[in-house]
């Protein structure tokens, strides 16, 4: 059997940022307090104009073309979104359309802040199972339309943006395992309750978090599910090269890193820039980290996510 390897990466953002000094205008807030306890400076949001598929059609370009591939290359494509364009289609067949895609296997994945790591996990089965050579998988979120901009506690946690990876058959080692868990009965901790229902949306439509319990949760599982995948691989902390964990906010890298006995110096770090991007987080930063060149082929990366639902993932990989 052949091994899959991510052959291409590739990201999108909106041109819009929106920096804490601006959001000081019109939210209940400061650039201190919001630096101080999420570590984040800015975010990007999405213009009336820019919607989830478009940003992820973006992102889905770039890593396609860095794969050195055409886009009738791809056989699967799958998008992870809590922020899909509709109820209906899947933003992964609008992306298909937009990328000209005759015909591959395309659907929307949804496990929130994990998702990129649940497509990852999803399209490896694919391609193991046959049939699959090339597999686009996409996270991409327009979350900041999911916030209630009077919530000081949410508003000023979350972006916008699109981050993308090509994996492909290969004859060497690259995505080693991946491992997945979900706890359902932490479903109200995070979660926007809202749902279609004659025409309005009911109960309610923006994001509801309860921080403390998420953060406790979060930290937790982030440890143990990178422990798991290192353990399953008979590998240690100090073999990998970069750790990409989903970037929620720096306490909760931080604290991770910490118990796991990493060096913060190799945490890939873009929640300050990005803020949280929901699905888009991991992929974003490892785009950035490759074409910035800290990520180098040959090197171990251990991803990590967590999210609601509540969801927990984590992935090692051979770049």
């Amino acid at each position: 059997m052949k091994h899959i390897r991510i052959s291409g990466t590739g990201s999108a953002l909106p041109a819009r940022v929106l920096t804490n000094t601006e959001l000081e205008t019109f939210v209940d807030t400061s650039d201190r307090w919001i630096r101080e306890r999420t570590g984040i400076c800015q975010r990007h949001v999405a213009a009336d104009d820019e919607t989830t598929s478009s940003l992820a059609t973006r992102a889905a370009r770039a890593a396609i073309e860095a794969a050195g591939l055409q886009a009738d290359d791809i056989d699967l494509l799958i998008i992870a979104t809590t922020t899909p364009d509709m109820v209906f289609p899947s933003t992964a067949c609008i992306v298909q359309n937009a990328l000209g895609i005759a015909d591959c296997i395309a659907f929307d994945m949804q496990a929130v802040c994990t998702g990129f790591v649940y497509g990852l996990a999803t399209a490896e089965r694919f391609m193991r199972g046959g049939g699959v050579r090339h597999a686009l998988v996409i996270g991409a979120e327009t979350f900041t339309r999911l916030l209630d901009w009077t919530d000081r506690g949410t508003c000023v946690l979350f972006g916008d943006g699109a981050g993308a990876v090509v994996l492909s058959q290969s004859d060497t080692p690259g995505l080693l395992s991946s491992h997945l868990h979900a706890d359902g009965s932490q479903a109200g901790i995070l979660c926007v309750p809202g749902a279609v229902r004659a025409g309005a949306i009911a109960p309610a439509p923006f994001v509801h978090m309860d921080g403390q319990s998420v953060f406790k949760i979060a930290v937790r599982v982030l440890d143990d599910v990178a422990r798991e995948a290192l353990a399953h691989n008979h590998l240690s902390v100090d073999q990998v090269d970069w750790f990409i964990p989903h970037q929620a906010n720096t306490r909760i890298l931080s604290s991770t890193a910490r118990k796991l006995g990493i060096a913060e110096s190799r945490v890939v770090v873009t929640v300050d820039r990005h803020g949280n991007t929901s699905a888009a987080s991991i992929p974003l930063a490892l785009d950035t980290a490759v074409r910035d060149g800290r990520i180098q082929s040959g090197q171990l990366l251990l991803l990590a996510a967590v999210g609601g639902g509540m969801t927990w993932g984590g992935a090692l990989v051979r770049f």
